[in-house]
């Protein structure tokens, strides 16, 4: 089952939208459930100032998405950077086995951001590989890791 900060997040989302003159914005999906995350980031000096998103998915898929948003603001890009999976399911007190692909997507979905925003720059986040569409393509790590 889920637990009480799971479903927290699921029926109370925070950070839902858009940001219209985001610093960078990333979209990652998922083709075996049809989860897609996208996020929005707003930068400024070096700061994350801003997070939002916006998800299609399961209650899991939102409660990892509004979870990472969290996770990221005011932090720096480096600290943003190391917001992972595994720091998203346990400030979420854990996921089911089968939904821990959800908090790959939010890692994703936040590095995607993170990457476009480099791009946009013309800059290099030191860590920080070029993103996927679909994590499915790398459904392998998670069974290793899980």
């Amino acid at each position: 089952m889920y637990s009480e900060k799971v479903m927290d997040h699921f029926t109370n989302p925070r950070n839902v939208g858009e940001i219209d003159d985001a610093s960078g914005v990333g979209t990652v999906g998922n083709a075996k459930c049809g989860d897609i995350m996208k996020v929005y980031l707003k930068i400024e000096d070096g700061v994350v100032k801003d997070a939002k998103f916006k998800t299609f998915g399961c209650g899991a898929a939102v409660a990892t998405s509004s979870m990472a948003t969290e996770l990221v603001k005011g932090k720096t890009i480096k600290e943003a950077l190391d917001v992972t999976n595994k720091a998203v399911m346990e400030a979420l007190d854990g996921l089911p086995p089968i939904k821990v692909h959800c908090s790959c997507l939010a890692e994703e979905a936040l590095h995607a951001a993170l990457w476009d925003y480099a791009q946009k720059e013309g800059i290099v986040i030191e860590g920080l590989k070029e993103p996927v569409n679909d994590i499915g393509e790398h459904e392998e790590i998670l069974e290793e890791d899980y």
